[in-house]
C-alpha cells in the first residue's frame, strides 16, 4: 500500500475544495494475507513513566523484561494477565466473526508455555499448554511455538493470556503475537490527529507511531490537522517526522475550528481519496501518550467485525498512568452529563490490580482514540460543528441510531490528561453546557423543565461558591442554545472569543501562583480542613444564599482542592482555593451586588428555557442534515 507525490502533502492553509485524489490512493481492496495480527504481547512499557506491570508481571523467580521479549531465569514465572497483556476474547466473540485465535511465540531455552482464560467472574482456567524441551548441549536454539484455542465461551466476559514457566533451565521468548484468520481483503486505516498549539506533544505522538513498523503496516495515511499559531512546521523535529512517515504524512493547516473542525477535516480529506470508501479513519488527540499497539488492535478488530462498528480505546490517566478512567462510557442526557462510567461503580481503576473480565457495552467513545469505518460516515454524515465538547458523544449517539454501535475495546488504551486535574471553571464549560443541551435536544427525550431544574441546581451552587464567572458562562451557554442552529454557523469561533472576553471580567476566573496571591498576605489565609456534606442539601443551600445576601459570612481562609465544596466555601467572605491542576490558586470573594444581578438573570434565562426549549429542539432537528453535510463543512473550511 503506497501513497504517491509526497511533495504535495506538506502545505500551508489551502482551499478545502482542492481534491487530493491525485496525491493519495487507497486501494480498492487491501492486500490478501492468511493471518491477521490481532495484537502483540509486549512485556514492557514504551515510556519510562509507565509501569511495566501493565504489560507483564514476574510472578516468581527473576526475569528481564524488554519491550518485545522476556528472559526468564530458572525456576521463574511470568504472566501477561495484565491490562495490555490480555487478549479480550469476550469482545472478539461478541462482535467479530473470528472463532479461534493463534498464539505464536519464538522461544529459546526450555520451559512451559500455556494459555490461560478467565470467565466473567475472573476465575482462571488453562485452555492450551506445551512443554518446550531443551535442544542440544550448546547455545539455545530458537524455535517457533504455536498454540491455538477457540473463542467460544466468552459471551458475557473473559480474556486469554500467556503464562511462562521455567524449571532447571532458563527460557527466552520474543515476537509473541495473537493472530486470527484474516478476512478476504484488509481495509487500511487513515490516522487523523487534530492539534492546536501543542506542537511538541503532537510530534511526540507522531514519532511514536512512525517508529513502530508493525503499527505502520496497518496505516495507509496520517493526516495532521494543525489549527494553531505555534505550528509543527516551526520545530526542527518536524523534518524528522516527515522523513519517518514519508509519503503517508499529509499535513494541513487551517484556522481553529475546535476538535470537531480538526477531526472532520481529516474525514473530509479521506473521503476525497480514491477508494477511501474501503478505509477506516482513526481519530487521535495530539497530547496523548500513544501505545502504538492500540492502532494494531483497533484496526484488526474493525477488519474482523461482523458489521461496521466504531472501535474506541480506553483512557488511562497521563499523570497516574496505571489508572484507567473507566471500562466504557455512556451518557445521562436528562442530567446533561457525559463520560458516565459503565458500569457506574467502576471509575479510576488501578489496572495493575484489577482486571476487566465482564464485557460492557459503550454508549459512545471519546475521540482521544476512536476508529470510524467509512461506511458509517457515508450513512450518518459528518460531525456537528460543535467546536469542542460533546462532538464525539453526538456522533456516537447518531451512529447508534443508524444501527452502528460503539465498542470500547478492553486492553486497548492511550494515556490522556487526567480529568480530575482539570478545573471546571474555564471556557470549555460554555461548550459543555451548550452542546449538552443540543445533544439532548437531538437524541434525548429533552424535557425543558427538567433541564431547567438541573441547571438551576448547578447555578445556585456556583453562586454560593462565588464563582460568578462560571455562572455567567453557563447562562450564556443556555442563551446561545436557545438562539438555535445559527449559533453553530461559524463552527464556534465567535463563541470561544466571546466567552473568553466575558470571563475576563470576573477576577476569580484568573489563576495565581500560590506564593503570590494578590492583595492577601500569606498569614491572612490559613489553610483549614473542609467539612462533610450536609444531610439536607436543599435547606443548607438556601441557608447559605441567605447568609450571603444578609452579609453573615466572615473571614479569609484557604482551602485545598479536595475541600473546595459549595457547602463549606459559602461560609466565608474570601476563600483562596487550589486549582484542580495544582498549578495555582483562585481567589473567591463575596460580591452581593453581583450575586443579585446574576441571580435575576438566571431566573429570566431559565424561564426562557422552559418556554422556548421545545421550539429550539425542533429547529436543531430540522437543521441537522444541513449542519452535518459535506457542503457545510466545505463552507467552514473555506472560511465562509
Amino acid at each position: 500500500m503506497s501513497i504517491s507525490n509526497p511533495s504535495a502533502d506538506v502545505t500551508s492553509a489551502e482551499p478545502a475544495t482542492a481534491s487530493i485524489a491525485d496525491e493519495a490512493d487507497f486501494p480498492a481492496v487491501g492486500p490478501s494475507v492468511e493471518r491477521l495480527v490481532a495484537q502483540r504481547v509486549l512485556f514492557a512499557a514504551p515510556f519510562h513513566q509507565v509501569p511495566d506491570d501493565l504489560y507483564s508481571t514476574v510472578e516468581g523467580g527473576n526475569a528481564a523484561r524488554q519491550r518485545q521479549a522476556v528472559a526468564l531465569e530458572p525456576f521463574s514465572r511470568v504472566s501477561t494477565n495484565t491490562y495490555f497483556g490480555r487478549f479480550p476474547a469476550s469482545y472478539w466473540q461478541r462482535w467479530t466473526t473470528a472463532t479461534e485465535v493463534r498464539l505464536e511465540v519464538v522461544v529459546s531455552g526450555s520451559g512451559q508455555l500455556s494459555i490461560s482464560a478467565s470467565d466473567r467472574y475472573g476465575t482462571p482456567r488453562v485452555v492450551a499448554a506445551t512443554e518446550v524441551p531443551r535442544r542440544g548441549s550448546g547455545t539455545a536454539t530458537e524455535q517457533q511455538v504455536t498454540l491455538t484455542t477457540k473463542i467460544d465461551r466468552f459471551v458475557d466476559g473473559g480474556a486469554l493470556w500467556l503464562e511462562l514457566d521455567t524449571q532447571e533451565r532458563g527460557m527466552t521468548v520474543r515476537e509473541v503475537r495473537w493472530s486470527v484468520t484474516a478476512p478476504r481483503r484488509l481495509r487500511p486505516t487513515a490516522v487523523v490527529v487534530c492539534t492546536y498549539n501543542r506542537p511538541d506533544d503532537c510530534l511526540n505522538t507522531l514519532e511514536v507511531l512512525g517508529g513502530d513498523d508493525c503499527a505502520m503496516q496497518m496505516v495507509e495515511a496520517v493526516y495532521v490537522i494543525d489549527q494553531g499559531t505555534d505550528t509543527l512546521e516551526s520545530r526542527d523535529r518536524f523534518t524528522h517526522v516527515q522523513e519517518t512517515l514519508g509519503p503517508k504524512l499529509h499535513y494541513r493547516r487551517q484556522p481553529n475550528l475546535g476538535g470537531a473542525g480538526g477531526f472532520t477535516r481529516g474525514l473530509y480529506e479521506v473521503a476525497d481519496v480514491q477508494h477511501a470508501d474501503h478505509a477506516n479513519v482513526l481519530f487521535m488527540d495530539d497530547d496523548i501518550l500513544l501505545e502504538p499497539d492500540t492502532v494494531i488492535r483497533m484496526t484488526a478488530f474493525a477488519n474482523r467485525a461482523t458489521e461496521p462498528v466504531l472501535v474506541g480505546a480506553q483512557m488511562l490517566y497521563l499523570l497516574h498512568p496505571k489508572l484507567v478512567y473507566s471500562w466504557a462510557q455512556t451518557t445521562n442526557l436528562p442530567a446533561l452529563a457525559a463520560g458516565v462510567p459503565v458500569p457506574s461503580d467502576v471509575l479510576c481503576v488501578d489496572a495493575t490490580r484489577h482486571r476487566q473480565d465482564v464485557r460492557v457495552d459503550a454508549g459512545y467513545n471519546a475521540w482521544w482514540s476512536c476508529l470510524i469505518p467509512s461506511e458509517i460516515v457515508a450513512d450518518a454524515g459528518y460531525p456537528l460543528p460543535l467546536f469542542f465538547q460533546w462532538d464525539d458523544v453526538e456522533y456516537g449517539l447518531r451512529a447508534r441510531a443508524k444501527g452502528y454501535p460503539t465498542v470500547t475495546l478492553a486492553g486497548t488504551g492511550v494515556w490522556h490528561a487526567d480529568f480530575n486535574w482539570k478545573d471546571e471553571d474555564n471556557s470549555t464549560n460554555y461548550f459543555n453546557h451548550r452542546n449538552a443541551l443540543i445533544v439532548n435536544a437531538l437524541h434525548g427525550d429533552f424535557d425543558p423543565k427538567a433541564c431547567a431544574r438541573v441547571l438551576r441546581g448547578r447555578l445556585m451552587r456556583h453562586l454560593v461558591m462565588m464563582r460568578y464567572g462560571l455562572a455567567v458562562t453557563m447562562l450564556k451557554a443556555v442563551e446561545d442554545f436557545l438562539d438555535g442552529p445559527e449559533t453553530l454557523r461559524d463552527g464556534g469561533v465567535e463563541a470561544m472569543a466571546a466567552v473568553q472576553k466575558l470571563r475576563a471580567a470576573y477576577p476569580e476566573t484568573q489563576c495565581h501562583p500560590a506564593s503570590e496571591v494578590p492583595g492577601i498576605p500569606s498569614a491572612a489565609m490559613p489553610l483549614i480542613p473542609g467539612a462533610p456534606a450536609p444531610s439536607r442539601v436543599g435547606a443548607v443551600l438556601v441557608k447559605r444564599l441567605l447568609w450571603q445576601l444578609l452579609h453573615r459570612t466572615t473571614g479569609t481562609v484557604a482551602l485545598s482542592e479536595l475541600d473546595t465544596r459549595w457547602w463549606f466555601v459559602s461560609r466565608f467572605r474570601t476563600v483562596v482555593v487550589t486549582d484542580a491542576s495544582q498549578q495555582g490558586v483562585h481567589v473567591l470573594q463575596l460580591d452581593r451586588a453581583e450575586l443579585i444581578t446574576i441571580g435575576k438573570r438566571a431566573v429570566r434565562v431559565l424561564r426562557r428555557l422552559r418556554r422556548e426549549g421545545s421550539q429550539a429542539r425542533q429547529r436543531y432537528r430540522a437543521a441537522m442534515p444541513e449542519l452535518t453535510s459535506r457542503q457545510n463543512w466545505q463552507r467552514l473550511f473555506d472560511g465562509h
